[in-house]
């Protein structure tokens, strides 16, 4: 009985480290395409229902989102550090005044305060084919629960997800925690959801990356840059060779990615809104394009 039980716990051991690790080995796609804050051209950014949608899209293999952390410590999915008056309601309906923006900090709200705000029923003037739905900024577990169980219900494949820590040094305790508390937050609910092979960390921020590349080696990370440096000298600034470089799409030529591809380093730039642009990129061998439109691809 002895011999059966310990023979019993090994294969469970066994196959609970071969789950683990044909996890840990999930291949990132060999041209990564991006949905945009969830495809933002077509539906309302970085929400649930954007998601979803982008999903719908077979050429689509990785959704890109920003997060910040609210007042309780809460993991959330937004851009700006203020609730935006261009796209933003109250949750009377009403405008948001320019003027009292800056009393909109997401890191000063509760999250059940903020929730209660509209980001899909008034017009975005920058994207007219936007739909328009009655929605809100959701947590990123509750983000990762409705893709994760879209993939499961309707069979779909499985996506990447590349988030974007929201911070800077300026914003430390006004508008983002410290890197070192953003990172500890943002990575408990990515390994609480069991979605870790399947993520890259991304920021301009590279305190949280190389945090990420320090305390989490295993997990992927990209270095989001828009400047006037070299490609040695960002990846000197940086401190170690990410798995990405997401350079503007204006700063890709052929001798950057050549550079970045000796490396070891795959080039995936932002935000690409036209199909000669997305060509042209594409000529030069990226590894990736970021869109915010998924029906582009």
């Amino acid at each position: 009985m002895k011999i059966v039980k310990t023979l019993s716990l090994g294969l469970i051991t066994f196959l609970g480290y071969s789950c683990q690790m044909s996890a840990q080995t999930a291949k990132f796609p060999a041209f990564s395409a991006e949905a945009h804050r969830g495809g933002r051209g077509l539906m309302p950014e970085n929400t649930i229902i954007a998601m979803q949608d982008a999903m719908k899209f077979d050429s689509i293999t990785t959704l890109e989102m920003d997060t910040h952390i609210t007042k309780d410590g809460k993991v959330v999915v937004t851009h700006d550090d203020y609730l935006s008056p261009g796209f933003m309601l109250t949750p009377e309906g009403n405008e948001i005044p320019k003027t009292d923006s800056k009393k909109y900090a997401i890191y000063q709200m509760d999250y059940d305060l903020l929730k209660t705000f509209d980001i899909g029923t008034k017009i975005n003037t920058g994207f007219p084919q936007q739909k328009k739905i009655k929605t809100f900024i959701p947590l990123l577990s509750d983000l990762i629960d409705a893709v994760q169980n879209d993939i499961k219900v309707k069979g779909k494949k499985q996506v990447f997800y590349n988030i974007e820590t929201k911070c800077d040094v300026a914003g430390d305790n006004v508008v983002n925690p410290t890197p070192e508390v953003f990172v500890k937050l943002l990575m408990d609910v990515i390994e609480s959801k069991k979605i870790t092979p399947y993520v890259v960390i991304q920021s301009f921020d590279k305190r949280t990356i190389q945090i990420i590349n320090q305390k989490y080696p295993g997990v992927k990370t990209s270095f989001l840059v828009a400047n006037k440096k070299t490609y040695e000298e960002n990846i000197a600034d940086l401190g170690y060779k990410p798995f990405i470089l997401s350079p503007n799409y204006n700063m890709v030529d052929a001798d950057l990615v050549k550079k970045a591809h000796a490396d070891g380093i795959k080039v995936i730039p932002w935000t690409v809104n036209t199909i000669e642009e997305i060509n042209r990129l594409k000529s030069l061998k990226v590894d990736g394009i970021i869109t915010d439109y998924p029906n582009l691809f």
